[in-house]
């Protein structure tokens, strides 16, 4: 099952967080091939926040549908969502690729969120937390996360509990 991270905004390739998230999916391809994850992208979409208008919102979630191939789990990250665990999400990722799903996609909105509809869309609605974090760091999170899910469901000693 491919997992790819498709989020509104370009990130400067040169940034720290680039380096993270690269290293971090890198490691999940490496980890997961064995047990059927990965390869692992990133792909973005153009922030319509900088066009304005009330449309923004549902811009970047047409601009994002695009994105989503037929059959795949979507995950949406919102400040809303649903609290999980490490150990969780690692079993969600394990049951979609079981189910025979071909894709997980996980999106990130832009800065105001995502389109409701797109949300309501998402098979699972997933929170960091209550806090607001920079959609940059988030990005960071959410790559660890999927690798860190991973090494659990390989058995590996990277998660401790």
């Amino acid at each position: 099952m491919r997992v790819r991270i498709c989020a509104v905004g370009r990130l400067n390739a040169r940034a720290p967080e680039a380096a993270l998230i690269d290293d971090y999916l890198s490691r999940l391809g490496q980890t997961g091939r064995a047990l059927g994850l990965g390869p692992a992208s990133v792909t973005e979409v153009e922030d319509r926040k900088a066009a304005g208008g009330p449309g923004a919102m549902a811009a970047e979630a047409a601009l994002l549908s695009r994105q989503i191939p037929d059959g795949a789990a979507v995950v949406a990250l919102d400040e809303r969502g649903r609290l999980l665990t490490s150990p969780d999400l690692a079993a969600q990722l394990g049951r979609w690729r079981d189910d025979a799903r071909g894709e997980a996609v996980f999106l990130i909105g832009g800065a105001d969120g995502l389109d409701p509809a797109l949300r309501d869309r998402a098979d699972l609605v997933l929170s960091f937390g209550k806090m607001v974090w920079p959609h940059m760091l988030a990005r960071v999170m959410l790559a660890e996360q999927l690798y860190r899910a991973a090494t659990i469901l390989a058995g590996s000693p990277y998660h401790r509990a």
